[in-house]
């Protein structure tokens, strides 16, 4: 069945959110990549500056990742994406409407709160609707998330020849649309009224120790995830001498997506355990590293040198196309049904911290290999992690650990229970 047959296969509600994942990486990829470039050499802010407004993007992001999973589980997943969308389509326009200092805080902290919102929000509305074909759908989700981390920068490289302003308004205008969508088409679902405060929620998944343990394992496939951004373009600009081999990249990962990750995904979940393919597709994704291993540091660039890097960059992409629809089904079955949204949360909150100190740890091996002249070193890193997280993962199936099925269901409700409906 091709990519498109599954798509319509699937109900409105989750057609629907994964064009969503389609605008949101297009609009994010075609402002953000450029924002660092438009602060310092437009605006003319301190390296310093810089880092404090994109940090406060990652930070209101990745640090209320779990408010956003609660909202989502308490007020409903629906109304809590319509509100992120509507938050970064202020946040962008902001960029877009001047140049105070003030005026960027306050659009990067809005645009990160909103990534807090709608992420978690999206999987639980996905985990919730398609029921036993929860990697199937999260499948098709890599594909269209994968294609707009590819159309955004070409789009934004176009926008940024009429000026940073444009590409602004465009991605501000593309979450409008996108809010405007959720709210005519994306179907409200009714919420059981919770018996539980939001802090007894943050407890029950924070003491649950194979999902946090799973959750820790976990951390070596988002560390190489961000290396897409990181090492493998140094390692492609400096093997080939060619600045546009960055695409490359991208565009090899999104070809391929299309092409296999829906063929992928079915062909494994029949053929054993999520756990065993997880582990499977981080031991892929770290192996990835050891191509572009083989020319670092090999003298002159040549266009040839490239072809090892890209090799390695499709293994990462293999490698996160095998694991990365297993984690997002196995998540919600560490707990209980009206928790799914908590869940996606708290492991967010865990992989953006975890995606933050590998690129660190990454850029510090790199500075090492530059200074020192082992141009092996951040490779090999990378292979370890990848090798170490497949190896944790390995161990917590073997131990029974990982969850088989689906959430737990809620205790039957009481005679004064009754649903609440989600806000609009």
């Amino acid at each position: 069945m091709s990519t498109f047959a599954a798509y319509r296969g699937f109900p409105p509600a989750i057609r629907l959110l994964l064009l969503n994942q389609l605008g949101v990486n297009t609009g994010f990829y075609l402002l953000i990549p450029y924002l660092a470039l438009h602060l310092s050499d437009d605006l003319g802010l301190s390296a310093a500056v810089v880092g404090v407004v994109l940090g406060l993007r990652n930070l209101s992001q990745q640090g209320l990742f779990l408010i956003g999973g609660s909202a989502a589980d308490r007020l409903g997943a629906r109304g809590v994406i319509i509100a992120g969308c509507a938050l970064r389509t202020v946040g962008f326009a902001l960029f877009a409407l001047g140049d105070a200092l003030p005026l960027l805080l306050a659009a990067s902290i809005l645009s990160g709160l909103a990534g807090a919102l709608f992420n978690p929000a999206v999987r639980t509305y996905v985990a919730q609707e398609a029921g036993e074909r929860k990697a199937e759908a999260f499948a098709l989700f890599n594909v269209f998330a994968t294609t707009g981390a590819l159309l955004g920068p070409l789009l934004g490289s176009l926008l940024l020849l009429v000026d940073f302003r444009a590409a602004a308004v465009t991605a501000a205008a593309v979450f409008a649309v996108l809010t405007l969508a959720q709210l005519l088409v994306l179907p409200a679902r009714p919420v059981p009224t919770p018996d539980t405060k939001v802090f007894g929620d943050w407890r029950e998944a924070a003491r649950n120790r194979r999902f946090l343990a799973f959750s820790l394992a976990m951390v070596g496939m988002y560390g190489l995830e961000n290396q897409l951004y990181l090492l493998l373009p140094h390692a492609a600009a400096h093997a080939s001498g060619w600045d546009g081999s960055t695409g490359l990249i991208f565009l090899a990962g999104t070809v391929t997506s299309l092409l296999f990750q829906l063929r992928i995904t079915r062909a494994l979940k029949a053929r054993g355990s999520r756990g065993r393919w997880i582990a499977t597709g981080l031991t892929t994704a770290g192996l990835g590293f050891l191509p572009p291993l083989l020319v670092a540091g090999a003298g002159e660039p040549h266009p040839l040198r490239l072809l090892p890097v890209l090799a390695g960059a499709l293994l990462l992409h293999l490698g996160l196309m095998i694991a990365s629809p297993f984690v997002m089904e196995l998540i919600p079955a560490f707990g209980r049904e009206n928790l799914t949204g908590t869940y996606y949360g708290i492991y967010y909150m865990v992989s953006g911290v975890a995606a933050a100190a590998g690129s660190a740890a990454i850029g510090w091996a790199m500075d090492t290999a530059g200074h020192t002249g082992l141009s092996w070193l951040p490779y090999a890193c990378c292979t370890a992690l990848g090798l170490g997280s497949a190896a944790a993962v390995a161990g917590l199936r073997r131990r029974g650990a990982l969850p088989a099925g689906d959430p737990v269901p809620e205790p039957a409700a009481g005679p004064g229970a009754r649903p609440r409906n989600e806000l609009k």
